[in-house]
């Protein structure tokens, strides 16, 4: 079992065996991601990133769930700015790894956990995980799907999923295009290893090659879609009251109470 050189990790659970690095989000019991965890995962996913002999890397999550997704209470005015810049540079450590990523996912797969999943580079879930963007909800929006979520699914999909909040099982996330295959539970494992198996047989440098070149296009306008949609969020969104109303609502276990302010 790997850790991290300079902090203890407590969040998650490392093991690498070259060239293979697993990365389980460890946050008992819905695996949410906190501030805590978003360093660990930027400077875990950093490390990875540097060592020659890793060239693939399984994200998962500990216990009954992938992630119901960030931590709540860190959407308030005074977390926000923090969370969105820490939780967007592990998105964008993702986005830009030369590792091949692949995403394992069971039970809820929810808000930020969803997007972790959808941008690493295969995603696999069982039948009956449950996917879904429930920011809306909360008077408040996902900024990395309404980013990139459309080039996954199709606009209309993305519109309907992000402006409803709706959940989804793993079937139908396979379906439309979120997850690569779906499979009855107790399969995941299996599929994902087998999925691992082909990529060992190839070149490490020829797929991160093939990765840059593939994602050209996305890179392009990933960065700067990203950047506005989390400027919007925190100059537009944050200022609202239905916003702040909506986090409170959540943490107080009570229904909003929407005003259109």
């Amino acid at each position: 079992m790997a850790t991290l050189a300079s902090n203890k990790i407590t969040r998650l659970t490392l093991d690498v065996q070259p060239p293979v690095g697993r990365i389980a989000l460890n946050n008992p019991p819905l695996n949410v991601i906190d501030l805590a965890m978003m360093e660990e995962l930027a400077q875990t996913l950093g490390q990875i990133e540097a060592r020659p002999d890793v060239s693939v890397v399984i994200l998962n999550g500990q216990g009954k769930a992938f992630s119901a997704g960030v931590d709540v209470a860190a959407h308030t005015p005074d977390k926000v700015g923090e969370m969105l810049a820490q939780f967007h540079t592990v998105i964008r450590t993702l986005v830009a790894s030369k590792k091949v990523t692949i995403a394992a996912v069971h039970g809820c797969c929810l808000g930020g956990g969803a997007e972790l999943a959808m941008v690493c580079d295969m995603a696999y879930t069982d039948d009956s995980a449950q996917w879904g963007f429930p920011e809306i909800k909360l008077g408040c929006y996902p900024p990395v799907a309404c980013t990139a979520l459309a080039a996954l699914v199709g606009q209309k999909r993305a519109a309907e999923l992000i402006l409803t909040g709706r959940s989804i099982a793993g079937r139908e996330a396979a379906e439309i295009g979120l997850a690569n295959r779906s499979m009855p539970v107790g399969e995941l494992a299996g599929a994902v290893d087998e999925c691992v198996a082909h990529l060992l047989k190839l070149s490490p440098r020829t797929l991160a090659v093939t990765k840059k070149a593939a994602y050209a296009w996305d890179a392009m306008h990933f960065d700067k879609g990203l950047a506005r949609a989390e400027k919007i969020y925190l100059e537009e969104l944050m200022k609202t009251g239905d916003a702040q109303e909506g986090v409170q609502a959540f943490m107080e276990k009570r229904e909003p109470k929407w005003t259109g302010k």
